[in-house]
């Protein structure tokens, strides 16, 4: 008698993690996600969507949208806070580069992914073009999220270190099941399609270096990405099943000599019963997310000590060594951004600042503070420093040591960075934050009508919730 398992057994044994994930997202429910989950989901919805309202305001919204209307030819869909309507992709890409282009959209600390300027700009544009109802925009992006979060908790920050954002490449797969499921695809042609995200994941953070505004199109092209890797798998072409835990899957080819630190178990450890979105911070400042635990800590040490920027001799900020090469190297660019984008991830500047002013928001990133010579002068005398008591990559840790002139030494240490794990912002600060932002750019009886629409989106279209986004 043959010991070898039942042909179902045995491929029950042997599903590839992209299987498994298609599995799920075919047969997910919206009423199978807990209500805490989707009520915290139209929360970070909120809050994605003031963000692009504001940025709708900077240079770089402009100069995006006449580049790709330079490529769009005709197209319905809407784009957040502008009166212009776009092919659905070229939306996507739109929406993409507003929900990220200010840095002040949310952050998972263990994935370190920026899950939300992607996830939402891919299921609203396929809702949108599709006529989905807002349950279902709500619930793929849900799903968009939960992927792309397991896949940068599963790389550990390895990518990070090898030169890549991790935001662009998770985004590319959070996308794929999220645009497949409002295409209502198959097990099998969700896993194709995250197959094909594997072959456009690609999202190089040279932008660094010189404060190009690269990173600002990683979660958009991500949605591109995604939604081009379900249309295709709709059709029936066919792609990779291993596209994870492949010999050339999307892990190893990305982390290099570090493949061994990846977990890919994460990417469906407890899937469906333990939701990722609800540990996804939401930012208290427009600066990289890995700066605000020292932020806080230098408007603390002011506040506490009635600081002058003359009382100073010396600034230490305490980070973990990983974050360095990101935020705080070479000093000598750092101490001096040219941009406002290479501002965003200088600790130099951004502590120079908050002891100058006394806070940090769109104001210090204006071309007049970029040349303020007082904090330049100050951001001189910052220097980092290794934590070595940082949480980092379940929180962004971070400190301030400073030296006065009179001999005393000033210390304050955020161990959880504020808006994540037990800090996290409440509604009324989410909502606070979202009224900041559209007020840039709209009037209150505007903000409180998309306010309205995005916290009952799962009671309306989709079309519904993208016409108020676009203020129509």
């Amino acid at each position: 008698m043959s010991t070898q398992p039942a042909p179902a057994a045995a491929a029950a044994t042997t599903l590839s993690i992209s299987q498994q994930i298609a599995e799920f997202a075919a047969n997910l429910t919206a009423d199978a996600i807990p209500a805490d989950v989707r009520e915290c989901a139209k929360l970070h919805v909120l809050d994605v969507a003031g963000t692009a309202l504001a940025a709708t305001r900077f240079d770089f919204a402009q100069h995006a949208l006449a580049g790709i209307m330079n490529l769009a030819e005709g197209g319905n869909n809407s784009v957040i806070g502008m009166n212009v309507k776009l092919p659905m992709r070229d939306a996507v890409l739109m929406n993409g580069i507003l929900a990220h282009g200010l840095d002040y959209d949310d952050t998972h600390p263990g994935a370190i992914v920026h899950p939300t300027a992607s996830a939402f700009p891919c299921s609203l544009g396929v809702a949108e073009k599709r006529d989905a109802s807002g349950a279902d925009l709500l619930m793929a992006y849900i799903l968009g999220v939960e992927i792309a979060t397991r896949l940068g908790v599963a790389a550990a920050g390895t990518m990070h270190t090898q030169g890549f954002h991790t935001t662009g490449i998770a985004g590319h797969f959070g996308c794929a099941v999220a645009a497949g499921k409002l295409f209502n695809l198959s097990p099998q042609r969700l896993q194709y399609a995250q197959g094909f995200a594997g072959s456009t994941a690609s999202a190089i953070s040279e932008h660094r270096a010189d404060g190009a505004w690269n990173k600002r199109l990683h979660p958009a092209w991500a949605g591109v990405g995604g939604i081009t890797a379900a249309g295709l798998a709709s059709g029936g072409f066919v792609g990779t099943r291993k596209i994870y835990e492949g010999e050339d899957g999307i892990f190893r080819s990305h982390t290099g000599t570090r493949f061994n630190e990846v977990d890919m178990g994460a990417m469906t450890r407890r899937l469906g019963e333990e939701w990722l979105l609800k540990e996804v911070a939401i930012k208290p400042f427009p600066i990289c997310h890995l700066l605000h635990a020292c932020a806080d800590s230098a408007l603390a040490i002011r506040r506490k000590h009635n600081l002058k920027p003359e009382d100073i001799v010396k600034v230490r900020a305490l980070l973990h060594p990983e974050t360095f090469h990101y935020i705080a190297e070479p000093p000598e660019m750092r101490r001096r951004p040219v941009s406002d984008y290479m501002a965003k991830f200088s600790v130099q500047f951004v502590l120079a600042a908050c002891f100058v002013r006394g806070k940090f928001g769109f104001a210090e990133l204006e071309t007049e503070a970029l040349n303020d010579a007082e904090i330049l002068a100050l951001a001189q005398k910052v220097h980092h420093e290794a934590d070595p008591d940082s949480a980092f990559p379940k929180y962004f840790s971070g400190g301030v040591v400073v030296t006065t002139k009179d001999g005393r030494e000033l210390v304050h240490m955020e161990k959880i960075n504020r808006g994540a794990g037990e800090r996290a912002l409440s509604a009324e600060d989410i909502t606070e934050k979202f009224y900041d932002n559209a007020s840039l750019v709209i009037s209150k009886p505007q903000a409180t009508r998309i306010r309205d629409a995005v916290l009952g989106m799962d009671r309306h279209s989709a079309r519904d919730l993208a016409r108020v986004l676009a203020l129509n």
